[in-house]
């Protein structure tokens, strides 16, 4: 019987109606992450490259799914190989598993285990995708998603998650995500724009934000998804632990949020939705693989660290000249970092487990577990996913022809665009009213379709 199936013995623990009805709940919000990054993403592209930003996002939720079910969750979760990936035969198609046998040592079905995990494997390739705004060809990020998931996400899983994996082993804490969903995320991001290069006119040209609410309805979706993200990372309610961390993370995302407005005002003089909206993120990410570590008075200094260094990470990208282009390195790599190894100094030893960090009495080896892992993944997803995005290019090409990005991706990619201005003239219905540039750019997408 594969790891994770429960035995029939009179000891072992019996379904939980209200853990499994938890753990769904939970897993619907962590689905909702997924099109809450497409508008977070997508209002803060151009709006040449609107709908390009949100397909890239809602593509993830089509590939993974389906990856997931033939091997993914088998890949991740099943029997251990060497402590580096895992398979049982019973995973594969989801085909061996009883509708009522349990997750080992849980009360919910090993179904809404694998779809809890699965929404977890979906959000994190779409969060690559806001550092290779406006340039890639939407086939070749869909290709990417494949290979990427299959030879990264799921053994990353496993290392970090699956029983018999190292990291696992080893006793890295990692309570949601920090290692193999952000600093993998963040990591795989850097490695595939070191390959494809800059966008047209980076650093010379403007490349503001189209939609400023949609980025706010997008980080609010984030912020209320996150909460199953984190808090459903127990698989259960039954000691309360996940309520700490229910706590904590509206703490640590608060404090974050502050943190990033307060460095902004005192470096740019100003308090921007960008800034409040990005500030809530890094406080998500860094809370992630440490909120059920730390009290809440912990958690609003890893969010505090994590506001201020994000905030000021973000700038790196021009001084090194890497094009991040929605600063996916910034928050997800660098607070995913931070909240990982934030745990070797603020873990108490009273919430998940009696590891304490240094600053609890408990020396510095959790810290060096927590180095360890950080820095194992993110070796791993860079170089990776470098390579993959490298033969990509060398075969069918990763970017669009740069007449393309410049006149808009959506057009090309979509034969569609985000916003019909064909009525901006008023109640007249002239299209005379439109200003030629713009109908140019943001109604040929339309026309096009149409008279094709």
């Amino acid at each position: 019987m594969p790891p994770g199936i429960s035995t029939l013995a009179a000891d072992a623990p019996e379904l939980s109606a209200a853990n499994t009805g938890f753990m769904l709940i939970c897993s619907a919000l962590v689905m909702l992450m997924t099109p809450g990054l497409a508008f977070f993403y997508g209002g803060m592209v151009r709006v040449k490259s609107t709908l390009n930003m949100l397909m890239m996002s809602f593509i993830s939720l089509g590939i993974v799914t389906i990856l997931w079910v033939l091997y993914g969750f088998s890949l991740a979760f099943g029997t251990d190989s060497g402590s580096i990936i895992g398979w049982s035969s019973d995973y594969v198609g989801l085909s061996g598993i009883g509708i009522t046998e349990l997750w080992d040592g849980y009360t919910i079905p090993v179904y809404v285990f694998a779809v809890f995990q699965l929404m977890f494997a979906i959000i994190t390739p779409a969060l690559i995708s806001g550092a290779l705004a406006d340039r890639v060809k939407f086939t070749a990020w869909a290709l990417f998603i494949t290979l990427w998931a299959t030879v990264v996400y799921f053994p990353v899983a496993h290392w970090v998650w699956g029983a018999g994996g190292w990291l696992f082993e080893m006793g890295v804490i990692d309570f949601a995500g920090g290692t193999a969903v952000h600093i993998n995320a963040g990591a795989a991001a850097l490695g595939v724009i070191l390959v494809i290069g800059k966008r047209v006119g980076f650093k010379r040209d403007p490349m503001r934000p189209h939609s400023l609410p949609l980025v706010m309805l997008g980080a609010g979706l984030l912020w209320f998804g996150w909460f199953g993200f984190n808090a459903g990372s127990w698989l259960g309610n039954d000691d309360g632990v996940g309520a700490v961390m229910f706590v904590n993370t509206q703490v640590a995302t608060a404090a974050a949020m502050l943190a990033w407005l307060a460095y902004e005002k005192i470096r740019h003089g100003a308090f921007t939705t960008l800034g409040a909206a990005s500030g809530a993120v890094a406080g998500l990410v860094a809370i992630t693989p440490s909120g059920g570590a730390v009290s809440p008075l912990g958690a609003i200094a890893v969010g505090a660290i994590a506001g201020l260094l994000c905030a000021m990470a973000v700038g790196l990208k021009f001084k090194f000249g890497y094009d991040d282009s929605l600063d996916v390195v910034g928050v997800h790599l660098v607070g995913g970092v931070i909240g990982s190894l934030l745990v070797g100094l603020f873990a108490t030893g009273g919430v998940q487990s009696d590891v304490k960090g240094l600053f609890y009495g408990g020396g510095l080896e959790q810290l060096g577990k927590q180095a360890i892992g950080v820095f194992a993944v993110l070796a791993y997803s860079l170089v990776v996913s470098a390579i993959l995005a490298f033969i990509l290019d060398k075969t069918i090409g990763m970017r669009v022809d740069e007449d393309v990005e410049v006149s808009g991706i959506d057009q090309v990619e979509h034969a569609e665009t985000a916003y019909d201005f064909s009525g901006a003239g008023g109640g007249t219905g002239s299209r005379k009213a439109v200003p030629p540039a713009v109908d140019a750019v943001a109604g040929a997408g339309q026309n096009k379709k149409v008279d094709a």
